[in-house]
């Protein structure tokens, strides 16, 4: 049976350490994270309980500690961690997620760059 179901979190901005420029590796610089989480949440809907689906806030919680925690030079690899996180959760099938530098240093007028990932439990 393949799951259609989706949790969203939209927008989750966050300050975090990424990059590999010096002055990204000195301070604390902004991102926004998007994640769909794959589960089936029809035990949830038939039961009104919390306990039959996956926790949103606690998946927040996971994404902002790697975010703000944790030190990496690209996106992609915090993409990647972001999922690991997230596939942890139990009744978390698949994830996509997209992670967003929103003052990427680039000279030009470039409203932010992403990495966007799809990661399914092995």
């Amino acid at each position: 049976m393949t799951v259609s179901d989706v949790i969203e979190l939209r927008g989750l901005r966050l300050m975090g350490t990424i990059g590999v420029l010096p002055e990204e590796k000195e301070r604390a610089q902004p991102f926004e994270v998007d994640v769909d989480v794959f589960t089936d949440v029809s035990a949830a809907g038939a039961t009104d309980d919390l306990t039959n689906t996956i926790h949103y806030g606690e998946v927040a919680a996971a994404i902002a500690a790697v975010v703000e925690n944790e030190r990496h030079e690209l996106l992609e690899r915090v993409a990647t961690r972001i999922s690991e996180e997230v596939l942890a959760f139990d009744g978390a099938d698949a994830v996509t997620v997209v992670i967003r530098k929103l003052r990427p240093p680039v000279p030009h007028d470039l409203a932010t760059s992403a990495v966007r990932i799809h990661r399914t439990r092995s």
